[in-house]
Protein backbone atom coordinates (compact mmCIF):
# COMPACT_ATOMS: atom_id res chain seq x y z
CA UNK A 1 0.00 0.00 0.00
CA UNK A 2 2.76 2.39 1.14
CA UNK A 3 4.71 1.57 -2.44
CA UNK A 4 0.95 2.36 -4.58
CA UNK A 5 0.88 5.61 -2.53
CA UNK A 6 4.06 6.26 -3.67
CA UNK A 7 3.47 5.81 -7.42
CA UNK A 8 0.03 7.73 -7.43
CA UNK A 9 0.04 11.06 -9.42
CA UNK A 10 -1.37 13.98 -8.05
CA UNK A 11 -4.31 15.55 -10.16
CA UNK A 12 -1.77 18.42 -11.16
CA UNK A 13 0.53 16.03 -12.42
CA UNK A 14 -2.14 14.46 -14.32
CA UNK A 15 -3.31 17.83 -15.54
CA UNK A 16 -0.23 19.11 -16.57
CA UNK A 17 0.91 15.93 -18.72
CA UNK A 18 -2.71 15.89 -20.45
CA UNK A 19 -2.03 19.67 -21.34
CA UNK A 20 1.50 18.20 -23.29
CA UNK A 21 -1.09 16.52 -25.69
CA UNK A 22 -2.99 19.57 -26.71
CA UNK A 23 -0.54 20.93 -28.98
CA UNK A 24 -0.82 18.02 -31.25
CA UNK A 25 -4.31 17.51 -31.66
CA UNK A 26 -5.30 21.54 -32.28
CA UNK A 27 -2.30 21.54 -35.08
CA UNK A 28 -3.67 17.86 -36.53
CA UNK A 29 -7.57 18.59 -36.45
CA UNK A 30 -6.76 22.18 -37.97
CA UNK A 31 -4.84 20.32 -40.96
CA UNK A 32 -6.59 17.61 -40.86
CA UNK A 33 -9.88 19.27 -41.69
CA UNK A 34 -8.89 22.38 -43.37
CA UNK A 35 -5.72 21.92 -44.92
CA UNK A 36 -7.31 20.10 -48.55
CA UNK A 37 -9.86 22.92 -48.61
CA UNK A 38 -7.64 25.26 -48.24
CA UNK A 39 -4.93 23.85 -50.58
CA UNK A 40 -7.72 23.80 -53.07
CA UNK A 41 -9.39 26.76 -53.05
CA UNK A 42 -7.20 29.37 -51.23
CA UNK A 43 -3.92 28.48 -52.25
CA UNK A 44 -5.57 27.53 -55.81
CA UNK A 45 -3.32 24.61 -56.65
CA UNK A 46 -4.22 22.12 -58.87
CA UNK A 47 -6.35 18.70 -57.13
CA UNK A 48 -3.55 16.88 -58.40
CA UNK A 49 -0.75 18.40 -56.86
CA UNK A 50 -2.79 18.77 -53.71
CA UNK A 51 -3.14 15.10 -53.51
CA UNK A 52 0.73 14.90 -54.08
CA UNK A 53 1.02 17.21 -50.98
CA UNK A 54 -1.57 15.01 -48.92
CA UNK A 55 -0.07 11.68 -49.76
CA UNK A 56 3.81 12.71 -49.27
CA UNK A 57 3.24 14.77 -46.41
CA UNK A 58 1.61 12.20 -44.28
CA UNK A 59 4.02 9.40 -45.96
CA UNK A 60 6.96 11.63 -44.50
CA UNK A 61 5.10 11.55 -41.77
CA UNK A 62 4.91 8.20 -40.84
CA UNK A 63 8.29 7.03 -41.82
CA UNK A 64 9.44 10.13 -38.78
CA UNK A 65 7.88 8.32 -36.82
CA UNK A 66 9.91 5.37 -36.61
CA UNK A 67 13.44 7.60 -37.33
CA UNK A 68 12.57 9.20 -34.33
CA UNK A 69 11.50 6.47 -32.43
CA UNK A 70 15.22 5.06 -33.18
CA UNK A 71 17.19 8.12 -32.13
CA UNK A 72 14.94 8.08 -28.65
CA UNK A 73 16.21 4.82 -27.77
CA UNK A 74 19.89 6.37 -28.22
CA UNK A 75 19.16 9.07 -26.46
CA UNK A 76 21.33 9.00 -23.02
CA UNK A 77 19.30 10.51 -19.53
CA UNK A 78 19.98 13.90 -18.55
CA UNK A 79 18.80 15.51 -15.64
CA UNK A 80 15.50 16.78 -17.52
CA UNK A 81 14.64 12.75 -18.55
CA UNK A 82 15.60 11.27 -21.89
CA UNK A 83 12.20 12.24 -23.54
CA UNK A 84 11.72 16.07 -22.22
CA UNK A 85 14.45 17.56 -24.04
CA UNK A 86 13.27 16.09 -27.54
CA UNK A 87 9.96 17.89 -26.18
CA UNK A 88 11.15 21.17 -25.45
CA UNK A 89 14.00 21.73 -28.54
CA UNK A 90 11.59 20.64 -31.06
CA UNK A 91 8.67 23.28 -29.90
CA UNK A 92 9.89 26.87 -31.36
CA UNK A 93 10.76 25.36 -34.53
CA UNK A 94 8.15 23.47 -34.79
CA UNK A 95 5.43 26.39 -34.18
CA UNK A 96 7.75 28.16 -37.27
CA UNK A 97 7.20 25.76 -39.97
CA UNK A 98 3.35 25.24 -38.99
CA UNK A 99 2.65 28.99 -39.43
CA UNK A 100 4.51 29.21 -42.69
CA UNK A 101 2.31 26.02 -44.23
CA UNK A 102 -0.70 28.16 -43.79
CA UNK A 103 1.11 31.47 -45.77
CA UNK A 104 0.92 31.87 -49.71
CA UNK A 105 4.04 32.66 -50.88
CA UNK A 106 3.96 35.48 -53.67
CA UNK A 107 5.68 33.45 -56.37
CA UNK A 108 4.58 32.08 -59.57
CA UNK A 109 6.26 29.09 -59.30
CA UNK A 110 7.17 26.80 -56.76
CA UNK A 111 3.92 26.83 -54.64
CA UNK A 112 4.03 23.29 -54.55
CA UNK A 113 7.82 22.80 -53.30
CA UNK A 114 6.74 25.44 -50.73
CA UNK A 115 3.84 23.45 -49.04
CA UNK A 116 5.77 19.55 -49.80
CA UNK A 117 8.66 21.31 -47.50
CA UNK A 118 7.26 23.56 -45.16
CA UNK A 119 4.62 21.02 -44.93
CA UNK A 120 7.24 17.74 -44.26
CA UNK A 121 9.51 19.99 -41.70
CA UNK A 122 6.38 20.63 -39.56
CA UNK A 123 5.72 16.72 -39.46
CA UNK A 124 8.85 15.84 -38.57
CA UNK A 125 9.34 18.33 -35.59
CA UNK A 126 5.32 17.44 -34.53
CA UNK A 127 6.79 13.92 -34.24
CA UNK A 128 10.11 14.95 -32.51
CA UNK A 129 6.79 16.67 -29.89
CA UNK A 130 4.74 13.38 -29.96
CA UNK A 131 6.37 10.30 -29.79
CA UNK A 132 8.43 10.88 -26.97
CA UNK A 133 5.07 12.44 -25.47
CA UNK A 134 3.22 9.37 -26.06
CA UNK A 135 6.24 7.40 -24.72
CA UNK A 136 5.99 9.35 -21.41
CA UNK A 137 2.88 7.63 -20.79
CA UNK A 138 5.35 4.39 -19.44
CA UNK A 139 7.40 6.78 -17.65
CA UNK A 140 5.09 8.69 -15.07
CA UNK A 141 4.27 5.93 -13.22
CA UNK A 142 4.34 2.03 -12.42
CA UNK A 143 1.03 1.80 -11.77
CA UNK A 144 -1.25 0.36 -14.35
CA UNK A 145 -4.42 2.27 -12.84
CA UNK A 146 -2.77 5.86 -12.70
CA UNK A 147 -1.01 5.38 -15.86
CA UNK A 148 -5.28 4.56 -17.59
CA UNK A 149 -6.21 7.76 -15.08
CA UNK A 150 -3.31 10.16 -16.58
CA UNK A 151 -4.59 8.72 -20.37
CA UNK A 152 -7.70 9.51 -19.45
CA UNK A 153 -7.02 13.14 -18.27
CA UNK A 154 -4.83 13.25 -21.75
CA UNK A 155 -7.95 12.23 -24.32
CA UNK A 156 -10.16 14.58 -22.61
CA UNK A 157 -7.26 17.16 -23.23
CA UNK A 158 -6.78 16.01 -26.46
CA UNK A 159 -10.39 16.02 -27.77
CA UNK A 160 -10.92 19.71 -26.32
CA UNK A 161 -7.76 20.65 -27.96
CA UNK A 162 -9.47 19.08 -31.34
CA UNK A 163 -12.55 21.49 -30.68
CA UNK A 164 -10.10 24.24 -29.77
CA UNK A 165 -8.29 23.69 -33.20
CA UNK A 166 -11.84 23.09 -35.42
CA UNK A 167 -13.14 26.49 -33.18
CA UNK A 168 -9.93 28.39 -33.66
CA UNK A 169 -9.35 27.90 -37.32
CA UNK A 170 -13.12 27.31 -38.21
CA UNK A 171 -14.63 30.41 -36.34
CA UNK A 172 -11.65 32.83 -37.41
CA UNK A 173 -11.59 31.60 -41.67
CA UNK A 174 -15.62 31.20 -41.00
CA UNK A 175 -15.51 35.12 -40.72
CA UNK A 176 -14.51 35.70 -44.01
CA UNK A 177 -16.34 34.76 -47.16
CA UNK A 178 -13.90 33.19 -49.07
CA UNK A 179 -15.33 33.97 -52.69
CA UNK A 180 -16.10 31.20 -55.22
CA UNK A 181 -16.69 31.57 -58.78
CA UNK A 182 -19.81 30.21 -60.40
CA UNK A 183 -19.93 27.58 -63.65
CA UNK A 184 -20.22 29.55 -66.93
CA UNK A 185 -22.54 26.80 -67.56
CA UNK A 186 -24.65 28.61 -64.82
CA UNK A 187 -23.94 31.78 -65.51
CA UNK A 188 -25.42 32.25 -68.96
CA UNK A 189 -21.97 33.45 -70.75
CA UNK A 190 -21.09 33.07 -73.76
CA UNK A 191 -17.36 33.68 -73.13
CA UNK A 192 -16.15 31.31 -70.79
CA UNK A 193 -12.63 32.46 -70.30
CA UNK A 194 -13.57 36.15 -70.27
CA UNK A 195 -15.94 35.31 -67.83
CA UNK A 196 -13.50 33.14 -65.56
CA UNK A 197 -10.70 36.01 -65.88
CA UNK A 198 -13.04 39.00 -64.95
CA UNK A 199 -14.25 36.98 -61.86
CA UNK A 200 -10.92 35.90 -60.74
CA UNK A 201 -9.48 39.28 -60.90
CA UNK A 202 -12.84 40.78 -58.80
CA UNK A 203 -12.77 38.17 -56.14
CA UNK A 204 -8.70 38.06 -55.54
CA UNK A 205 -8.03 41.49 -55.26
CA UNK A 206 -10.84 41.60 -52.78
CA UNK A 207 -12.15 38.30 -50.30
CA UNK A 208 -9.24 36.40 -50.92
CA UNK A 209 -6.56 38.60 -49.63
CA UNK A 210 -9.15 38.73 -46.32
CA UNK A 211 -9.32 35.10 -46.49
CA UNK A 212 -5.91 34.20 -46.72
CA UNK A 213 -4.83 36.71 -43.66
CA UNK A 214 -7.44 34.80 -41.64
CA UNK A 215 -5.12 31.52 -42.36
CA UNK A 216 -2.30 33.22 -40.85
CA UNK A 217 -4.12 34.94 -37.92
CA UNK A 218 -5.25 31.80 -36.90
CA UNK A 219 -2.19 29.76 -37.63
CA UNK A 220 -0.05 32.62 -35.22
CA UNK A 221 -2.82 31.74 -31.99
CA UNK A 222 -2.39 28.21 -32.65
CA UNK A 223 1.41 28.60 -32.51
CA UNK A 224 0.86 30.37 -29.50
CA UNK A 225 -1.07 27.83 -27.69
CA UNK A 226 1.64 25.28 -29.00
CA UNK A 227 4.25 27.10 -27.30
CA UNK A 228 2.33 27.65 -23.94
CA UNK A 229 1.43 24.00 -23.70
CA UNK A 230 4.75 22.68 -23.72
CA UNK A 231 6.01 24.59 -21.41
CA UNK A 232 3.20 23.75 -19.19
CA UNK A 233 4.25 19.89 -19.55
CA UNK A 234 7.74 20.82 -19.17
CA UNK A 235 7.06 22.55 -15.65
CA UNK A 236 4.69 20.09 -14.16
CA UNK A 237 5.95 16.56 -15.03
CA UNK A 238 8.76 14.52 -13.72
CA UNK A 239 10.27 11.65 -16.19
CA UNK A 240 10.62 8.60 -13.74
CA UNK A 241 13.47 6.65 -15.20
CA UNK A 242 12.81 3.96 -12.45
CA UNK A 243 8.69 3.56 -13.61
CA UNK A 244 9.88 1.81 -16.96
CA UNK A 245 12.45 -0.67 -15.65
CA UNK A 246 12.33 -4.03 -14.14
CA UNK A 247 15.49 -5.80 -12.75
CA UNK A 248 17.76 -6.04 -15.92
CA UNK A 249 19.43 -2.78 -16.85
CA UNK A 250 21.35 -3.97 -20.08
CA UNK A 251 19.92 -1.88 -23.04
CA UNK A 252 19.29 -4.03 -26.37
CA UNK A 253 19.62 -2.60 -29.47
CA UNK A 254 17.09 -0.93 -31.78
CA UNK A 255 16.75 -3.27 -34.45
CA UNK A 256 16.89 -6.24 -31.96
CA UNK A 257 14.01 -4.66 -29.92
CA UNK A 258 11.99 -3.88 -33.11
CA UNK A 259 12.26 -7.59 -33.99
CA UNK A 260 10.86 -8.59 -30.78
CA UNK A 261 8.25 -6.05 -30.36
CA UNK A 262 7.04 -7.07 -34.11
CA UNK A 263 6.98 -10.35 -33.51
CA UNK A 264 4.70 -9.99 -30.20
CA UNK A 265 1.27 -11.09 -31.67
CA UNK A 266 -1.14 -9.10 -28.89
CA UNK A 267 0.58 -5.73 -30.67
CA UNK A 268 -0.16 -6.69 -34.47
CA UNK A 269 -3.25 -7.78 -33.59
CA UNK A 270 -4.07 -4.45 -31.82
CA UNK A 271 -2.64 -1.79 -34.50
CA UNK A 272 -4.00 -4.58 -37.57
CA UNK A 273 -7.68 -3.69 -35.75
CA UNK A 274 -7.05 -0.02 -34.97
CA UNK A 275 -5.56 0.53 -38.40
CA UNK A 276 -9.03 0.09 -40.28
CA UNK A 277 -10.94 2.18 -37.66
CA UNK A 278 -8.59 4.96 -37.38
CA UNK A 279 -8.36 5.08 -41.14
CA UNK A 280 -11.95 5.58 -41.59
CA UNK A 281 -12.55 8.60 -39.18
CA UNK A 282 -9.26 10.35 -40.70
CA UNK A 283 -10.57 9.81 -44.08
CA UNK A 284 -13.75 11.29 -43.20
CA UNK A 285 -11.81 14.18 -41.12
CA UNK A 286 -9.77 15.10 -44.77
CA UNK A 287 -13.07 15.39 -46.61
CA UNK A 288 -15.75 16.55 -44.27
CA UNK A 289 -15.50 20.27 -45.03
CA UNK A 290 -15.44 19.83 -48.78
CA UNK A 291 -18.71 17.90 -47.79
CA UNK A 292 -20.53 19.87 -45.86
CA UNK A 293 -19.42 22.64 -48.46
CA UNK A 294 -20.53 21.45 -51.56
CA UNK A 295 -22.55 17.90 -51.16
CA UNK A 296 -24.94 19.43 -48.12
CA UNK A 297 -24.45 23.11 -49.48
CA UNK A 298 -23.68 24.60 -46.16
CA UNK A 299 -20.90 26.71 -46.78
CA UNK A 300 -21.27 28.92 -44.05
CA UNK A 301 -22.28 26.75 -41.81
CA UNK A 302 -19.38 23.47 -41.81
CA UNK A 303 -17.49 25.07 -39.25
CA UNK A 304 -19.85 25.31 -36.40
CA UNK A 305 -20.66 21.16 -37.23
CA UNK A 306 -17.24 20.30 -36.79
CA UNK A 307 -17.16 21.90 -34.03
CA UNK A 308 -20.59 20.05 -32.27
CA UNK A 309 -18.50 17.03 -33.83
CA UNK A 310 -15.38 17.87 -31.38
CA UNK A 311 -17.78 19.29 -27.91
CA UNK A 312 -19.67 15.93 -28.44
CA UNK A 313 -17.03 14.26 -28.46
CA UNK A 314 -15.06 15.83 -25.65
CA UNK A 315 -17.94 15.63 -23.50
CA UNK A 316 -18.57 12.09 -23.76
CA UNK A 317 -14.55 10.97 -22.91
CA UNK A 318 -15.15 10.59 -19.60
CA UNK A 319 -18.12 8.40 -19.98
CA UNK A 320 -15.60 5.79 -21.95
CA UNK A 321 -13.02 6.03 -19.17
CA UNK A 322 -15.80 4.90 -16.84
CA UNK A 323 -17.66 2.46 -19.75
CA UNK A 324 -14.05 0.55 -20.28
CA UNK A 325 -13.74 0.00 -16.41
CA UNK A 326 -16.70 -0.90 -15.90
CA UNK A 327 -17.15 -3.31 -19.13
CA UNK A 328 -13.71 -3.75 -20.66
CA UNK A 329 -12.27 -1.69 -23.33
CA UNK A 330 -12.83 -4.64 -25.82
CA UNK A 331 -16.52 -4.07 -24.81
CA UNK A 332 -15.98 -0.12 -25.35
CA UNK A 333 -14.12 -0.76 -28.85
CA UNK A 334 -17.32 -2.55 -30.08
CA UNK A 335 -19.93 -0.62 -28.52
CA UNK A 336 -18.26 3.05 -28.93
CA UNK A 337 -16.45 2.90 -32.32
CA UNK A 338 -19.99 0.66 -34.38
CA UNK A 339 -22.23 3.24 -32.53
CA UNK A 340 -20.69 5.62 -35.60
CA UNK A 341 -21.88 3.33 -38.62
CA UNK A 342 -25.83 4.05 -38.61
CA UNK A 343 -25.04 7.84 -38.10
CA UNK A 344 -22.58 7.32 -41.49
CA UNK A 345 -25.39 6.00 -43.57
CA UNK A 346 -27.73 8.49 -42.28
CA UNK A 347 -25.65 11.17 -43.83
CA UNK A 348 -25.84 9.67 -47.41
CA UNK A 349 -29.26 8.57 -47.43
CA UNK A 350 -30.86 11.89 -46.03
CA UNK A 351 -31.34 14.62 -48.02
CA UNK A 352 -29.78 18.06 -47.11
CA UNK A 353 -31.23 18.92 -43.97
CA UNK A 354 -29.29 21.48 -41.51
CA UNK A 355 -30.79 20.51 -38.17
CA UNK A 356 -30.61 16.36 -38.99
CA UNK A 357 -26.88 17.55 -40.04
CA UNK A 358 -26.24 18.71 -36.82
CA UNK A 359 -27.84 16.14 -34.72
CA UNK A 360 -25.85 13.78 -36.81
CA UNK A 361 -23.11 15.65 -35.87
CA UNK A 362 -23.20 15.27 -32.08
CA UNK A 363 -24.40 11.57 -32.29
CA UNK A 364 -20.98 10.80 -34.55
CA UNK A 365 -19.01 12.81 -31.89
CA UNK A 366 -20.03 10.21 -29.13
CA UNK A 367 -18.03 7.53 -31.34
CA UNK A 368 -14.99 9.96 -32.11
CA UNK A 369 -14.65 10.34 -28.58
CA UNK A 370 -14.01 6.41 -28.11
CA UNK A 371 -11.77 5.81 -31.51
CA UNK A 372 -9.64 8.55 -29.38
CA UNK A 373 -9.43 7.06 -26.15
CA UNK A 374 -9.09 3.48 -26.69
CA UNK A 375 -5.73 2.82 -28.31
CA UNK A 376 -3.53 4.85 -26.30
CA UNK A 377 -5.63 3.24 -22.89
CA UNK A 378 -4.54 -0.09 -24.68
CA UNK A 379 -1.34 0.27 -25.42
CA UNK A 380 0.09 0.16 -22.37
CA UNK A 381 -1.39 -2.68 -21.49
CA UNK A 382 0.30 -4.76 -24.98
CA UNK A 383 3.70 -2.99 -22.96
CA UNK A 384 3.14 -4.53 -19.81
CA UNK A 385 2.34 -8.15 -21.49
CA UNK A 386 5.66 -7.72 -23.71
CA UNK A 387 7.91 -6.65 -20.66
CA UNK A 388 6.50 -10.11 -19.12
CA UNK A 389 7.52 -12.15 -21.82
CA UNK A 390 11.01 -10.30 -22.27
CA UNK A 391 11.79 -9.46 -18.48
CA UNK A 392 15.25 -9.11 -19.57
CA UNK A 393 14.07 -6.11 -22.75
CA UNK A 394 13.50 -2.45 -21.41
CA UNK A 395 13.53 0.98 -23.29
CA UNK A 396 10.76 -0.46 -26.22
CA UNK A 397 8.28 2.41 -25.07
CA UNK A 398 9.02 4.30 -27.53
CA UNK A 399 8.78 1.63 -30.29
CA UNK A 400 5.94 0.62 -29.60
CA UNK A 401 3.93 4.06 -29.57
CA UNK A 402 6.28 5.01 -33.07
CA UNK A 403 5.21 1.98 -34.86
CA UNK A 404 1.38 2.51 -34.07
CA UNK A 405 1.49 5.76 -35.26
CA UNK A 406 3.58 5.35 -38.05
CA UNK A 407 1.20 2.47 -39.68
CA UNK A 408 -1.65 4.78 -38.96
CA UNK A 409 -0.19 8.17 -40.64
CA UNK A 410 0.99 5.85 -43.43
CA UNK A 411 -2.35 4.74 -44.46
CA UNK A 412 -4.42 8.23 -43.61
CA UNK A 413 -1.58 9.79 -46.27
CA UNK A 414 -2.48 6.72 -49.16
CA UNK A 415 -6.07 7.22 -48.76
CA UNK A 416 -6.15 11.12 -48.42
CA UNK A 417 -4.02 11.45 -51.57
CA UNK A 418 -6.14 8.82 -53.25
CA UNK A 419 -9.49 10.83 -52.44
CA UNK A 420 -8.14 14.42 -53.51
CA UNK A 421 -7.18 12.47 -56.70
CA UNK A 422 -10.30 11.05 -57.08
CA UNK A 423 -12.00 14.33 -56.56
CA UNK A 424 -9.69 15.92 -59.34
CA UNK A 425 -10.74 12.85 -61.69
CA UNK A 426 -14.61 13.43 -60.82
CA UNK A 427 -14.23 17.03 -62.15
CA UNK A 428 -13.61 19.14 -59.11
CA UNK A 429 -13.60 23.00 -59.76
CA UNK A 430 -11.69 25.14 -57.69
CA UNK A 431 -13.28 27.46 -55.91
CA UNK A 432 -16.56 26.71 -57.61
CA UNK A 433 -19.64 27.68 -56.25
CA UNK A 434 -21.15 24.34 -57.13
CA UNK A 435 -19.47 21.22 -58.05
CA UNK A 436 -19.96 18.43 -60.64
CA UNK A 437 -22.73 15.27 -59.14
CA UNK A 438 -20.33 13.19 -60.15
CA UNK A 439 -17.89 15.09 -57.31
CA UNK A 440 -20.85 15.16 -54.83
CA UNK A 441 -21.50 11.40 -55.41
CA UNK A 442 -17.52 10.78 -55.02
CA UNK A 443 -17.58 13.28 -51.86
CA UNK A 444 -20.55 10.92 -50.22
CA UNK A 445 -18.55 7.61 -50.88
CA UNK A 446 -15.69 9.30 -49.00
CA UNK A 447 -17.29 10.41 -46.19
CA UNK A 448 -20.01 7.65 -45.47
CA UNK A 449 -20.09 4.13 -47.15
CA UNK A 450 -15.50 3.57 -46.99
CA UNK A 451 -15.36 4.35 -43.63
CA UNK A 452 -18.55 2.16 -42.65
CA UNK A 453 -16.58 -0.75 -44.26
CA UNK A 454 -13.04 0.33 -42.94
CA UNK A 455 -15.07 0.41 -39.43
CA UNK A 456 -16.52 -2.97 -39.69
CA UNK A 457 -13.57 -4.35 -41.17
CA UNK A 458 -11.20 -2.96 -38.17
CA UNK A 459 -13.97 -4.50 -35.65
CA UNK A 460 -13.82 -8.25 -37.16
CA UNK A 461 -9.91 -8.06 -37.22
CA UNK A 462 -10.44 -6.83 -33.15
CA UNK A 463 -12.25 -10.14 -32.90
CA UNK A 464 -8.46 -11.82 -32.38
CA UNK A 465 -7.06 -9.36 -29.83
CA UNK A 466 -6.45 -11.77 -26.63
CA UNK A 467 -5.87 -9.08 -23.96
CA UNK A 468 -9.25 -9.06 -21.82
CA UNK A 469 -9.93 -7.51 -18.62
CA UNK A 470 -8.59 -11.04 -16.80
CA UNK A 471 -5.53 -11.27 -18.58
CA UNK A 472 -5.21 -7.55 -17.88
CA UNK A 473 -5.38 -8.55 -14.20
CA UNK A 474 -3.32 -11.41 -14.13
CA UNK A 475 -0.61 -9.03 -16.37
CA UNK A 476 -0.76 -6.28 -13.39
CA UNK A 477 -0.28 -8.84 -10.71
CA UNK A 478 3.05 -10.72 -12.46
CA UNK A 479 4.20 -7.38 -12.72
CA UNK A 480 4.43 -6.29 -9.21
CA UNK A 481 5.71 -9.72 -8.36
CA UNK A 482 8.63 -9.34 -10.97
CA UNK A 483 9.61 -5.45 -9.05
Amino acid sequence: RLQESRERLSVCSKLCYAVGGAPYQITGCALGFFLQIYLLDVAQLDAFYASIILFVGRAWDAITDPMVGFFISKSSWTRFGRLMPWIIFSTPFGVISYILIWFVPDISRGQVMWYLVFYCLFQTLVTCFHVPYSALTMFISREQSERDSATAYRMTVEVLGTVLGTAIQGQIVGKVDTPCIESPLFIGMTNSSVALEELNMTHDTESLTDTRNAYMIAAGVIGGLYILCALILWAGVREKRESSELHSDEPVSFFQGLKLVMNHGPYIKLIAGFLFTSLAFMLLEGNFALFCTYTLGFRNEFQNILLAIMLSATLTIPFWQWFLTRFGKKTAVYVGISSAIPFLIMVAVLDSNLIITYIVAVAAGISVAAAFLLPWSMLPDVVDDFKLQHPSSHGHEAIFFSFYVFFTKFTSGVSLGISTLSLDFAGYQTRGCSQPSEVNFTLKMLVSVTPVVLILLGLLLFKLYPIDEEKRRKNKKALQDLR
